[in-house]
């Protein structure tokens, strides 16, 4: 580990980066899991822009790429219209 002062906080901050990261990627990672179980039409179309705009915030703070976020949210979009009742 080097002596700077800086770089020791710079260790420091990623650090709790990485742990806020892990965070937010492993709620979003649940809450999609969850909308994955949901047998219900209505149940999912109110449940669909709450979990994208989860996705949307995970692509806009770099924690995944923003066409993986476009690719999740359009599976999880066919997945409630190929839903009924």
């Amino acid at each position: 580990m080097a002596n700077h002062k800086a770089t020791k906080k710079d260790v420091r901050q990623a650090s709790k980066r990485r742990d806020r990261n892990k965070y937010y990627g492993k709620t979003t990672r649940n809450t999609i899991r969850d909308f994955k179980q949901i047998k219900s039409k209505k149940e999912a179309d109110g449940k669909l822009p709450e979990v994208a705009s989860q996705i949307d915030k995970l692509a806009k703070r770099g924690i995944i790429h923003k066409n993986k976020a476009a690719n999740l949210k359009s599976q999880l979009a066919k997945k409630a219209n190929a839903l009924t009742k």
